[in-house]
């Protein structure tokens, strides 16, 4: 009897997806547990895995088209009898042969490979026991694999052999009116991100009000404890953690910045779970600190640290990325200057974090100066007065200029 191939349940109100690539073709042989297709979803990347052992006999739906959990995306023969008799005689010929040795070499390590670098080794012709690990354990990541690819390609232009095929040219683009553009469709995840965004923008009455942070205090705590930190921690104490706290600090003080709105009322959350935007290659993702008031300063840093590498090895999971009560954002580590972020639906505030500019202040009636950071907070009008959103910054402020004060009031 055949076994269906059906989109599973893929986490909290995430309820469609897009079907990436088929790791199978119609009448490859499979394993209980191979990886078959890849689904793109607005949070992450969801594998489907075999069910079953026999061969891959129909895929019902092609890669690109939009499904629903439940939908069902293929069907396994479990005893290999309904393979396609083409797909037989192709993996029979010599071509087949090769191909398949060559896929076999790519995907044999699965163990120590991440589904990123793994996916991009496939498409490029990768083989990835000549990679040398980056990741934890000696783990092959996606930027292993790229300096792979990126030393073959200067060998090859200096006219020496290189050490992979030449990557083959993308399909022209259809309807291009122009030969000097391209149309290329974007993934569901950045998709969702053009939704929400505009929704955000189109449901909340969203203002910004921005401060300036003196650094100086965090920044001389930072120097003078940094050794010891790390010696006893493992990680290095950043910026991240003081803010964090401050903004848990401030929103103790302004509850409704940590709320919702759900129809004709407010939801006033008592738990602080701070969302940290993480820049990763097919776009913006907000993992979330859970308890973020609970958390030691080490715990935040090592946290975060983890995020930023699960990010771009796209080892995000639905659980890291669920939820959340206010975001925080860091627009400084590109270089930016000043910027108005936009509400991440349905929280209420997101503070933007900017770059450390050293810049002449007057204190006590002379110039001096001192490193600068401007911040933005962006907020619900509806639920949140203007008040509130300029002290909840003046809070912010006050906090990260004094930094015993986050120890203090815990």
């Amino acid at each position: 009897m055949s076994i269906e191939i059906k989109v599973p349940q893929m986490g909290e109100s995430v309820v469609e997806a897009t079907v990436g690539e088929w790791l199978k073709k119609e009448g490859d042989p499979v394993n209980l547990g191979d990886v078959l297709v890849e689904l793109e979803t607005d949070k992450v990347d969801v594998e489907v895995g075999a069910e079953s052992s026999g061969v891959l006999g129909k895929i019902l739906v092609a890669s690109g088209a939009d499904v629903q959990v439940g939908d069902v995306l293929g069907v396994i023969e479990p005893n290999g009898s309904a393979a396609p008799a083409e797909a037989k005689s192709d993996a029979a010929s010599p071509e087949k042969q090769e191909t398949a040795v060559k896929e076999t070499a790519v995907k044999q390590p699965t163990e120590k490979i991440t589904p990123v670098a793994q996916r991009m080794a496939s498409e490029e012709g990768v083989d990835v026991t000549r990679v040398k690990g980056s990741g934890p354990g000696g783990k092959v990541t996606k930027n292993d694999v790229a300096r792979l690819l990126e030393s073959a390609q200067t060998v090859s232009s200096a006219g020496k052999p290189a050490d992979t095929p030449p990557r083959q040219p993308a399909p022209a683009p259809s309807r291009t009116a122009d030969p000097r553009e391209e149309r290329v469709k974007m993934s569901r995840r950045r998709r969702t991100i053009a939704a929400r965004l505009v929704e955000a923008q189109q449901t909340a009455a969203m203002l910004t009000t921005f401060n300036e942070i003196d650094m100086s205090a965090v920044m001389e705590l930072r120097k003078r404890r940094q050794e010891a930190f790390v010696q006893r921690h493992g990680v290095k104490i950043g910026f991240t953690s003081f803010f964090v706290k401050a903004t848990v600090g401030a929103l103790k003080a302004f509850p409704r910045l940590n709320a919702e709105i759900d129809g004709d009322e407010m939801v006033l959350k008592s738990y602080y779970d701070i969302g940290i935007a993480v820049g990763a290659a097919e776009g913006l993702v907000v993992p979330v600190l859970r308890n973020a008031d609970r958390m030691s300063f080490a715990q935040i840093e090592q946290q975060t640290k983890d995020f930023a590498r699960k990010s771009q090895d796209g080892e995000l999971s639905l659980e890291d990325l669920r939820g959340g009560t206010f975001t925080i954002t860091n627009g400084g580590v590109f270089g930016s200057m000043l910027s108005t972020p936009i509400l991440n639906p349905p929280q209420v505030g997101i503070l933007g974090l900017h770059n450390i500019v050293e810049r002449p202040v007057v204190l006590n009636g002379a110039v001096a100066i001192r490193p600068i950071m401007y911040v933005a907070l962006s907020y619900d009008h509806r639920i949140v007065d203007g008040r509130e959103a300029v002290q909840f910054l003046v809070r912010v402020k006050e906090l990260i200029e004094d930094p015993e004060s986050l120890l203090l009031e815990g």
